[in-house]
């Protein structure tokens, strides 16, 4: 399945910015709480094990993808995208985080082949850069669909 293939309509978002780390979780996560993909206790375990153990999702510099155990109310795999204009900090120690990835995965198999895509565009810098450069909403679906 190719990568645009796992984001739902109207999951791909550009925001100007989030006033701390759990707005921007409910940013990112607001698409698939909508289209039912999640749960609101999907998002609150997210909140809650980003207290309990740090953000361990975060990818890279400026790059982070919030998820919980499907247990906690994942119902479908899928992914949203949010981009920030203005980076918001996770932890004293993490460079902002501008682009947010909020996935769901509703057991532990089904996610593998999208996580395998997006890693590769993330691991090309030029795609990084691209997308950290975006302004609409349509240009993060373009690298996306072609990734």
């Amino acid at each position: 399945m190719r990568l645009i293939n796992y984001f739902p309509e109207a999951s791909i978002t550009v925001k100007k910015a989030a006033r701390d780390w759990q707005e921007a979780i409910d940013l990112s996560m607001a698409p698939l709480l909508k289209q039912n993909y999640v749960n609101a206790q999907y998002i609150d375990a997210i909140k809650e094990s980003t207290l309990s153990n740090g953000p361990y999702y975060i990818l890279a510099p400026g790059v982070a993808m919030p998820h919980a155990r499907p247990e906690y109310g994942a119902l479908k795999t899928g992914m949203s995208l949010t981009l920030l204009q203005e980076g918001v900090f996770f932890s004293e120690t993490n460079e902002p985080v501008k682009l947010l990835i909020g996935l769901s995965a509703a057991d532990a198999d089904s996610h593998i082949g999208a996580i395998q895509a997006l890693s590769e565009l993330l691991s090309e810098d030029d795609q990084l850069t691209a997308l950290l450069e975006c302004h609409t909403e349509k240009q993060l679906a373009d690298i996306i669909a072609h990734a």
